[in-house]
This record gives C-alpha cells, structure tokens and sequence, in this order.
C-alpha cells in the first residue's frame, strides 16, 4: 500500500513536500512517481525516479519541482517550490513492480500500486 501525505493551502510561490510512504513491500528497486488530477481534468505525469536515481519530470513542472525517494523508509518525496494556482490538484503517488524504460515513465497505465490523493490547493 502506498499512502500519501502533506499537501495543504500555499499561496502562489509557495512550498509544500508530499510525502508517500510505502509499506507491504518494498519498492526500492523499481519506479516510483507522483500524478496530479484537477477536477474535470484527466490524471497526468508529473516527475517521477527510476531505480538507478534517473529522474523524469513533466514539463510544467521542471526547475520548481524536485523528485526524491529514500529506499530506507521506503518512500518517495516530491518538493515544490514557486507553486502556481495551476498546480493546484490532488496528488497521487504511484510504484511500478516493473523496470520502466523512459518512453514508459509518464503513463499511469505503467503503474501497480496507488496511494490516495493528498489535495494541494495554491491560493493567487
């Protein structure tokens, strides 16, 4: 099971770190990713972190948001600075028990296990 945590209200150019903790199993060789869903709008990629420690960000995202993981605790991290009102959306964290190519990283469909949203909600 993957369980998230640590989103909340920011205002615009602020911060929040969600955090995903897995537990069950470990998921320390494989990928791991956060997805974002705003309302009316479809579940998309926004960074993930291959087992080698590669990382894959979405391009809205790239320079403000910083993807980590901690194979000790078993989990993954998502830093994010200078928050935009277009960031708002409920944020997911996801573990594949497969070895992603690159090409593969973005897609939902390449994931196994999901945690519930943590809601991020970005004031202007």
């Amino acid at each position: 099971q993957l369980q998230a945590s640590g989103g909340g209200l920011v205002q615009a150019g602020g911060s929040l770190r969600p955090s995903c903790a897995a537990s069950g199993r470990t998921f320390s060789g494989y990928p791991m990713g956060w997805f974002r869903q705003a309302p009316g709008k479809e579940r998309e990629f926004v960074a993930a972190i291959r087992s080698i420690g590669m990382t894959h960000y979405a391009n809205s995202v790239k320079g403000r948001f910083t993807v980590s993981r901690d194979n000790g605790k078993n989990a993954v991290y998502l830093q994010m600075n200078g928050l935009k009102p277009e960031d708002a959306a409920a944020y997911y964290c996801a573990a594949s028990v497969s070895r992603l190519i690159a090409g593969m990283v973005p897609n939902p469909g390449s994931y196994d296990y999901w945690g519930q949203g943590t809601l991020v909600t970005v004031s202007s």
